[in-house]
Parts: C-alpha cells; sequence; structure tokens
C-alpha cells in the first residue's frame, strides 16, 4: 500500500519549498543531495513528506542508538498505517574477542542479547523482504556483516488452505530454521503440535499463528493473540520465516566445512614456516574444534568468523548486510550526516586493527577478516539515492551533492540567536550579571567550557552568588545527566555548565542565553560545526542570545557567526513579509524513554577505548599512533569530546615515544 502521512500539521516556512525541490531531485534522478535545516525546522516532518511522495522502502541511518530511537518514535507516529522498524545493535553488553601479546592474554568474546532488540531486527528483515511501504530507522548496524538475503529467503516456509503438506516433515523443517519445539507453552521462537493443530510463534511479530489440518490438507490458517487466544486475521496463505537472521543449508555448512580445511592447512604451514609452531599448533586445535562443532551441530562460538566460508565470497569481497535486502530503487536518509559519515568511513579500520593480533597469533584464520563492516567505498555502491540531512553538513556532503536544499525557516517563525564576542578579561563576572537578567525573565542559561574541572569550580561559583548551577561532564552517568537536565526544564536550577553541552540531543525551549568561554581555543571543541551546533541550543527561545567570550577571532569563529547571521536575516524578512511574531516553543516534560539506549550506548563507547588501549602491546608505536588518532577524530566528529580528549592524550604519550626513539 502507498505511504499515508498523518499528521495535524501542514508543511510551513520553508519546508514545502524543500519538498518539493528534494521530490524534483530524486526523479531527476540526483543520486546525492543534502536537506541543509537549522535547529527547529522540522527536517524529520520534511523527510517524512518526501517519503510520502516517492512511495519507496525507505532506510534512515542515524549516528547512535539514543537517536535512532527517537526518530523511530516520530516516523510511526507519521505513518501508524505503514511499517516503520528498528534496526539496531542486539548487544546489552558486548566485549569483543582480543588478544594482548605483552600479557599473553587471551580476551573471549562476550555479549549479552537484548531479546526485544534481535526480535525487532528480525521484524524489519522480514518486512523488508515482504513489502514496499517500510521504513527502516537504522544505527551504523546496517553496514556490519548479516545473513546471506538469498538463504532467508530460500529457507522460508511456504503454506496455503488447501496445500497438501507432509505433517511428519513439517517440524524438522521448522526446526532446521531456528524454531524450537515446545509442548508446554508458546514462547517466541517455537511452535508445538497437538494433533491436527500447529502453532507456531515467530520471532518478528507479536501474535502467534495457527494452522488448523484435515488430515494432511491444511484447512484453516490464521493469527491469534497470544495472551487471550483470540484470532485476529483470517489467512489464505502464510510465509513463515527463520528465527534469526543467520541461517543456512545442510550443503552450506558442508562446504564451508571442507574450505574452512583447506585454509587451515595452508595457514598451518605458514605459520610454521614463519617457525611460529606455538601458534600454529594453537589454531590447529582451535579451528578443528570449531569445525566438529560445525559438523555436529551446525554452529559453534564465533560462527561469524567463518561467513566468508558460508557465503562463498573470495578473500576480501564484502559481507551481506542490512542493505542486500532493500529493493534497488530503495531511499536512503542519513540523519546528522556529519558525525554519521565519518563514522561509517571509521568503522572498517577499526575492526581491522582489533583482529590483527588474533590472527597473528594463532587464534583464528585470516578469514575472521573477512567478518567485517563494509568499508565507505562498498557502502556507496550499495546505496542507491542519498539524501543527507544536517544543520551543519560535512565537506563530503557539500562536495558530492548535486543539489544542497536549505531548510532555514522555522514553522514557529523563531530566528537563531544575536551572537556577541566579548573580552575574557572580567568574563565571569560579565557572565554572573547576564545570567541574573535571564534568571529575572524566569529564563536558563548553558555556559559551555574546556574542562571538567572548570565546569565545577564555575558552577560552584556562580551558587554563591545566589545562581543555581549544576555542572554536567562525562563522569556523571547518563540517569544523573538526565536528571540535571530535567532540574534545569523544571526550574529547579538556572543554569548548566558543561564541556560538551551537544551530546545530551538538549532540547530546552526555556534557555535563552548560551555562553562560551574560551571561544578562541582551537580544536574540535571550539570548530565551526561544533559552535553552530552550540548557537542552535537557543533557537527555541525568542529571546535567544550568544556571547562568545574570547580575545581574537578566529577562522572557526568567523565563519560560525557569519553563518548564523546569515540565516537570521533570511528568517527576520520573512517573519516581516508574512507578519511572524517569534514565539518561544512551549514543550511539555517528557520521561526520558531512550535513557536505556543512552547508557548503554556509553558502556559500549568505554569497552570500545579500552579494547583500543590494550591494542598498544599488540601493534608497533606507529600502527597504535595512527589508530589512535583515526579514533580520535571519529570520536570528534561524533561529538563525544570527553572521549576524544582522552585519546588524544594517550596519543601526546605515543608522540613522544617516538619522538624520543
Amino acid at each position: 500500500m502507498p505511504f499515508e502521512l498523518v499528521s495535524e500539521y501542514k508543511p510551513m516556512g520553508d519546508q514545502p519549498q524543500a519538498i518539493e525541490k528534494l521530490v524534483e531531485g530524486l526523479r531527476k534522478g540526483y543520486r546525492f543531495q543534502t536537506l541543509l535545516g537549522v535547529t527547529g525546522s522540522g527536517k524529520t516532518f520534511t523527510m517524512a513528506n518526501v517519503i510520502k511522495e516517492m512511495n519507496r522502502q525507505v532506510l534512515v541511518i542515524s549516528p547512535n542508538k539514543t537517536l535512532a530511537a527517537q526518530l523511530y518514535s516520530e516516523f510511526k507516529s507519521f505513518f501508524p498505517n505503514n511499517k516503520v522498524e528498528f534496526f539496531i545493535s542486539y548487544y546489552d553488553y558486548y566485549q569483543p574477542e582480543a588478544y594482548v601479546p605483552a600479557k599473553d592474554l587471551y580476551i573471549e568474546k562476550s555479549a549479552d542479547i537484548n531479546e526485544v532488540i534481535a526480535r525487532m531486527r528480525m521484524s524489519a528483515i522480514k518486512s523488508i523482504m515482504t513489502r514496499r511501504d517500510v521504513i527502516v530507522v537504522a544505527s551504523v548496524s546496517a553496514i556490519y556483516a548479516c545473513g546471506d538475503p538469498m538463504d532467508f529467503d530460500q529457507l522460508n516456509i511456504k503454506l496455503e488452505v488447501g496445500q497438501q503438506v507432509n505433517l511428519s516433515e513439517l517440524p524438522k523443517k521448522l526446526v532446521k530454521i531456528g524454531y524450537e519445539r515446545k509442548e508446554d507453552v508458546g514462547l517466541t521462537g517455537s511452535f508445538r503440535l497437538r494433533g491436527d493443530t500447529l502453532e507456531i510463534f515467530p520471532t518478528y511479530q507479536d501474535e502467534g499463528i495457527r494452522i488448523e489440518f484435515f488430515g494432511d490438507e491444511v484447512d484453516r490458517i490464521f493469527t491469534f493473540d497470544r495472551l487471550n487466544r483470540t484470532v485476529i486475521e483470517e489467512l489464505d496463505r502464510i510465509t513463515i520465516y527463520p528465527t534469526k537472521e543467520f541461517v543456512t543449508t545442510e550443503e552450506k555448512i558442508a562446504r564451508a566445512v571442507k574450505t574452512i580445511k583447506q585454509e587451515l592447512d595452508e595457514r598451518v604451514a605458514e605459520l610454521k614456516a614463519m617457525g611460529k609452531e606455538l601458534e600454529a599448533q594453537r589454531l590447529y586445535q582451535r579451528t578443528m574444534n570449531d569445525i566438529e562443532l560445525l559438523s555436529t551441530l551446525g554452529y559453534c562460538t564465533g560462527i561469524e568468523n567463518y561467513s566468508r566460508h558460508f557465503d562463498g565470497r573470495k578473500p576480501g569481497e564484502p559481507p551481506y548486510t542490512l542493505l542486500d535486502y532493500f529493493d534497488k530503487d530503495f531511499l536512503l536518509f542519513i540523519d546528522e550526516s556529519h558525525i554519521t559519515i565519518p563514522q561509517l568511513r571509521a568503522m572498517y579500520h577499526g575492526e581491522m586493527s582489533r583482529k590483527k593480533s588474533l590472527v597473528e597469533y594463532g587464534f583464528r584464520l585470516p578469514c575472521a577478516y573477512d567478518n567485517r563492516p563494509l568499508k565507505f567505498e562498498e557502502f556507496l555502491k550499495m546505496v542507491n539515492q542519498v539524501i543527507f540531512v544536517s544543520a551543519t553538513p560535512g565537506p563530503f556532503e557539500l562536495e558530492v551533492s548535486e543539489q544542497i536544499v536549505e531548510q532555514i525557516i522555522r514553522p514557529t517563525g523563531l530566528v537563531d540567536p544575536l551572537v556577541e564576542v566579548r573580552p575574557t578579561r572580567y568574563q565571569v563576572d560579565d557572565l554572573v550579571k547576564e545570567i541574573v537578567e535571564v534568571k529575572k525573565r524566569g529564563e536558563k542559561a548553558l555556559v559551555t567550557v574546556l574542562t571538567k574541572k572548570t565546569a565545577e569550580m564555575l558552577a560552584e561559583y556562580l551558587v554563591e552568588f545566589n545562581i543555581r548551577a549544576l555542572y554536567l561532564h562525562s563522569e556523571l552517568d547518563a540517569i544523573k545527566r538526565v536528571e540535571v537536565l530535567k532540574k534545569l526544564r523544571a526550574g529547579e536550577i538556572d543554569v548548566v555548565v558543561g564541556v560538551n553541552l551537544l551530546r545530551e540531543g538538549l532540547d530546552l525551549p526555556e534557555v535563552s542565553l548560551v555562553a562560551i568561554l574560551d571561544a578562541d581555543t582551537e580544536g574540535f571543541l571550539r570548530s565551526e560545526t561544533t559552535l553552530i551546533q552550540i548557537i542552535g541550543r537557543t533557537a527555541r527561545n525568542e529571546n535567544g542570545k550568544v556571547i562568545m567570550y574570547a580575545d581574537r577571532v578566529t577562522p572557526a569563529m568567523q565563519r560560525a557567526i557569519d553563518e548564523t547571521n546569515r540565516r537570521r536575516k533570511i528568517q527576520m524578512e520573512y517573519n516581516e513579509k508574512h507578519g511572524i511574531k517569534p514565539k518561544t516553543i512551549v514543550k511539555p516534560m517528557m520521561e526520558d524513554i531512550f535513557a536505556p539506549f543512552r547508557d548503554k550506548e556509553e558502556e559500549m563507547y568505554k569497552l570500545y577505548e579500552d579494547s583500543i588501549f590494550q591494542l598498544k602491546d599488540a601493534l608497533t608505536l606507529e600502527e597504535y599512533a595512527a589508530l589512535l588518532e583515526e579514533e580520535m577524530y571519529k570520536a570528534a566528529s561524533e561529538l563525544r569530546y570527553e572521549d576524544a580528549a582522552r585519546l588524544r592524550d594517550e596519543l601526546f604519550k605515543v608522540r613522544q615515544q617516538l619522538a624520543s626513539g
């Protein structure tokens, strides 16, 4: 069915021209376009209107789980009668397999899978393969290895009313595609056969499936509510899909075992020729154990490291990913592209550097390298038409886009804030006066500084002037940070001081003042992109103002100020022409339903960085320095500035070691 957009709002401001231009560009065959939309201009609503016009399968890639969850929620409200799916990493906890040579320490892979997210991923795959009216909101997990779409499609079971079925063979087929036989209770991923009634409980949908037989003939098919057992829908035919993304045939397992043995023999001979007898013996024992498990059970721990052999791929060929399941004409939106594009670029290199010691020291065959995310160049070959979405597009987006569509006017009539540059001398005293004025109006303020210590000291200093202030930085866990922001919105505090006020996804209409201390200190905390994003924090308040404290105007500051003034001029002229009076957004307090995603995301980042630091002994100093630099820039591009600073400090130490010889 076509996409049906449900909303009480109609496109306003310059949303109509943005929608028209983007749709026209798609119909002209433009491969890359950019939607440059300012904060608060309704970019998601514009995307929804483009989707409605084009009626194609849609993939939206977001830079992290929290933002992906937010987009998923918004698109579900816009398209309640179509399929909106969610595809992110299903790990609640993930410790990758690693080896630290200096300590002779092998770290086994450890992971906790979130069953709810695993089900949502399966639902996404099933919807992509069966419907055109589907929107999948994904994180960068979309470019990681996934099951072969041909296997997923060929291994499904098709049944229809009147069909003759061998009832003794059907349970065996269900077991082959991952279902377990359970006679007592209908658990997800299970089935039960009682007399002439078969009940199946798939992983990709909430309702159960009941198939009634008359002898060997399918007599009736319907879906039912698992809890109260009531019939939901009668069906003429149905397709039962596998329970997991990674499913394969017995023929492929037999072929894989044969080619794994061949690679093992070659690699063992290679290691022995290098004088690595211990590594050769270790690799032989571990791989032969995996082969035995594959031959008898069809599965082994770390089976994904042999994916190339199952897929029949050659060394270096790209793996199957979520992108392979879509129709060729699917439409891709890359949200917050200034963050997401650098992420997509960095994924492959980070994965390779971590696997190097595992392969070199005989823990894994070289085929483990082929269980990987796509290279950026491979990703670009897989996509059809792309729309980058950002308030601050990066150099790549601006260079490749055949059309850049600006969405500067906000439906609320709010304009970008005034930006002032003031000297750093007596900056704190000046800041106190400004916050006192803001407080009198019942509004709030944000102050961004360069270090955690400064944030704590400044917050304590402001309290002495009867200004209720709290600090916000990476040492506060996700729950405490959310509590600080709730207190600001509820009026319990007047100002929040922080190092990085971007990663919180702040949406605070009450904030009318943003103060940037040491604005002339060059680096990723004060880059043009960061400054524009920080300035946007006051764009939801009619009294919005930004003060940059600096003794000189850096090129980054000047570009950010010029761009803000350009946008402000366009917005004010539009308001004057249409008689619009800007008014502060009134937004109710909402529960932070995405806190669990954010919390797990940060656990992942910490584990990820720790695993990078553990590689120091496995790599040469030059290789380690190159990896640190790459990950530092990646963290900065994702607005994880405290993490970037941690990587930067380690990089400085390594460079000093290299310089001292």
